[in-house]
């Protein structure tokens, strides 16, 4: 598939410096860029839903603080 884009001339320049800094071809920037922007917003929905599913689950979190006492209150008695 080929896709074609319009910039304009600083854009150009700054897309191609970014490309030019990491080694790649221009194409292979735009491509990695498009699907870590993709990554990034599908791992907020997924954690999005998750943290929906656990507020309607009923289960309360508690402070840190506690965590750490009960870890190093069980590594003491042992």
């Amino acid at each position: 598939m080929c896709l074609s884009i319009r910039l304009l001339a600083e854009e150009k320049r700054i897309a191609e410096s970014y490309a030019k800094m990491r080694s790649m071809s221009l194409e292979e920037a735009f491509k990695q860029a498009l699907f870590e922007r993709i990554e990034d917003e599908y791992d907020v929905a997924v954690a999005a839903a998750a943290y929906a599913e656990y507020e309607m689950s009923g289960r309360k979190s508690r402070p840190i603080s506690e965590l750490w006492e009960e870890v190093f209150d069980d590594r003491c008695e042992s």
